[in-house]
């Protein structure tokens, strides 16, 4: 491979056609078919960047543009992760540019080596799979392993500029849409012990769908940034909003693991917490037992979020049922004839935040959310055997409570595995299908759509109003049961959640299979009113705690029916919020002298006739439904469980705080 290779693309023309052999067509001058040479594009440097920008970013809507955001930051916790910086500002401009400040060691600016009259800055920002992190002793452990991020930020930005103090120097280099406009200048002096990278870009609108930065979303991941590496002070500021937020902790995953608790009963005073290296892999690990049934495990490498597992958290889990058993028995709570707890008996109300840093990561495919360094297992396996035989050893009371609770889940688990089969069973011999379901006749399910209705009435307008050919109705009658606080085993009980497991097909549990999906769309369709958040906030919680993979599949939807109807004479309007009614009425009002439209609330959806039902919220050419997604977990388990959980007064807070957001009445 030559350097050049690096920096050039080819993209092959769509229009080339093959025989039915699947060989192309043509001698290969042109010819009748119009292939030829010519159709074979090289794309230069970064402009590969600009024209497939979801290989490198994802996305180019709201996702993709806080990527941009995590890739420059990212450089700045590898500094941090170095040992060489403990601040990280980032500010969000009212012009919606940004700028991302650390005090590390600054980019280097001397000529680069390998390209000779350009300085290692612009190498890095200018050229793919340029970085100090291929072995070159720039970085022991880091985050990215490519050398694409901040090049490719700089690709798709309409400008960026860099500035970078360093030997006692302030240098800066001013990019547009990738390429170099000034040279390296050195602008001022500056202090020898003031050192540090200041990057701030424009996203290019050429490119990228819109500049409209989530707050929210980008505090959440400097918030776990700053959980992850202890000692770290990382802020935001936002100009347009005139919002900022500051995030440090001296606690690390400590600190982590009590923010997830911070709703539930705590079955221990503090987590049990640990710190070690070996062979040059750090574990950090933090646990604690709550008085729910819902699980709670993060696992990060190199602090990048690995959704997926991998090495690492089955070595945890893998000494976390021994060492429990192990205790278990050694105090006499399994007898001799008793089943050794399974993996989902110990886990079962436990929080867990899990971190290694390693140097060479070995990550399955390019999302990096799986771990698959097979040398991690056995040294994060001694480390959790280490700290939990230690810590029940030496708190006898407290791991009585989380044996008796391992126990309890275990006779829930065998009563679980009953009702799991009674429902199997039914569904082998009974052909008919469960509670109320008005099915469709379409049998392909990536065609076929499954509605959630609350209550009885408005399921018999979407029955009469709806597509039979495609559109299942389930009427849910009253609110299903908050599993949030339930055991599996009496969640299985619940008649409309056995409904819904059946009706959609997948099953549940350790039967759970997608292939057996009966809609490609789910959508929860709730009256827009307290009531119907609480029973949509049920069926979320239900979906995410055991069916995520509906969620991260982009299976699960949420209807949007309208709020109003406005009429102005034989004319009806259907309206969707309170600010969309208002402009309509003053409208209304200017036109008429004054005079009031007569304007209607729907208080159900049970109000509306099944045309109305249908043309509004039904209709797949007029109906707008919100797909629903997991941006970020960590948050996704903090706010259910905030939701749903005992904590009368974070619940109250939350709803009043969100309640126009919502569509709630309040």
């Amino acid at each position: 491979m030559t350097e050049q290779s690096d920096d050039h693309h080819a993209l092959i023309n769509d229009s080339a056609t093959r025989n039915g052999s699947g060989k192309m067509n043509g001698n290969g001058n042109g010819g009748e078919n119009g292939y030829s040479e010519q159709n074979i594009q090289i794309l230069e440097g970064l402009e590969a960047v600009r024209v497939r920008p979801g290989m490198y970013i994802g996305a180019t809507d709201q996702r993709g543009l806080h990527h941009l955001i995590y890739e420059v930051v990212d450089n700045s916790i590898d500094e941090v992760m170095a040992g060489f910086a403990d601040t990280i500002v980032v500010t969000i401009h009212a012009d919606s540019s940004v700028t991302i400040e650390d005090n590390g060691r600054g980019i280097p600016v001397e000529e680069h080596h390998q390209r000779p009259g350009l300085s290692t800055l612009e190498v890095v920002m200018t050229i793919l799979h340029a970085g100090g992190k291929f072995g070159g002793g720039g970085y022991q452990i880091s985050s990215g392993l490519h050398g694409v991020g901040v090049s490719v930020v700089n690709a798709l930005s309409e400008w960026c500029q860099v500035d970078v103090k360093r030997d006692g120097i302030l240098y800066r280099q001013r990019y547009e849409r990738g390429i170099a406009v000034t040279p390296l200048l050195e602008v001022d002096p500056v202090e020898d012990d003031d050192t540090g990278t200041i990057t701030s870009f424009l996203p290019d609108l050429t490119v990228m769908e819109s500049r409209d930065y989530s707050f929210e979303v980008l505090a959440q991941r400097f918030r776990e940034m700053a959980y992850l590496n202890r000692g770290l002070t990382i802020a935001l500021y936002d100009e347009r909003s005139d919002r900022e937020a500051t995030f440090y902790f001296e606690g690390g995953l400590v600190s982590f693991v009590r923010y997830l608790n911070k709703n539930r009963g705590r079955l221990q005073s503090r987590p049990v917490s640990t710190t070690r290296e070996i062979d040059n892999v750090k574990v950090e690990l933090a646990v604690q037992y709550n008085d729910s049934w819902t699980t709670t495990e993060f696992s990060f490498a190199n602090g990048i979020n690995t959704v997926d597992g991998g090495m690492h958290i089955t070595g945890f889990r893998s000494a976390l049922t021994r060492s429990l058993n192990d205790y278990a028995r050694k105090m006499n709570f399994l007898k001799e004839k008793d089943s050794n707890l399974t993996g989902d008996d110990v886990r079962q109300g436990l929080t867990a935040v899990l971190s290694v840093k390693l140097p060479n990561p070995q990550f399955e495919a390019q999302t990096k959310a799986k771990l698959n360094n097979a040398e991690v297992r056995p040294i994060v396996e001694v480390v959790t055997a280490d700290m939990l035989t230690k810590y029940l050893e030496e708190t006898p009371s407290e791991a009585k409570f989380i044996i008796e609770k391992c126990l309890t889940s275990a006779r829930a688990r065998e009563a679980a595995r009953a009702a799991r089969e009674l429902i199997q069973r039914k569904n082998a011999l009974d052909t008919t299908l469960p509670g109320k379901l008005a099915d469709c006749s379409e049998k392909h399910a990536d065609r076929c759509e499954l509605y959630l209705v609350e209550g009885d009435s408005a399921g018999g307008s979407a029955k009469q109003g709806r597509d039979r050919h495609f559109q299942a109705i389930l009427p849910l009658r009253g609110k299903i049961l908050n599993v949030e606080r339930a055991r599996l085993d009496k969640m299985l009980e619940n008649q409309e959640i056995k409904n819904i497991i059946t009706a959609i097909g997948v099953g549940i549990g350790e039967q759970f299979n997608m292939a057996r999906l009966r809609y490609g769309r789910i959508v929860i369709m709730c009256d827009a009113d307290v009531d119907g958040a609480h029973i949509r906030t049920l069926l979320l919680t239900f979906f995410y705690r055991h069916m995520e993979q509906l969620i991260t599949g982009g299976h699960l939807y949420i209807a949007q029916p309208p709020l109003f109807h406005i009429r102005k004479g034989k004319q009806v309007q259907f309206v969707y919020t309170d600010e969309e009614r208002d402009a309509l009425v003053d409208a209304y009002k200017a036109e008429h002298n004054g005079k009031e439209p007569e304007v209607g609330r729907y208080k159900g959806l049970g109000e509306m006739n099944p045309e109305t039902l249908w043309e509004t919220t039904m209709d797949p050419e007029k109906r707008t439904i919100l797909k629903v997604n997991i941006e970020e977990a960590i948050e996704a388990d903090k706010t259910f469980n905030m939701l749903m959980g005992d904590e009368v007064g974070p619940r109250r807070r939350f709803i009043e705080s969100h309640a126009k957001s919502a569509n709630l009445d309040v």
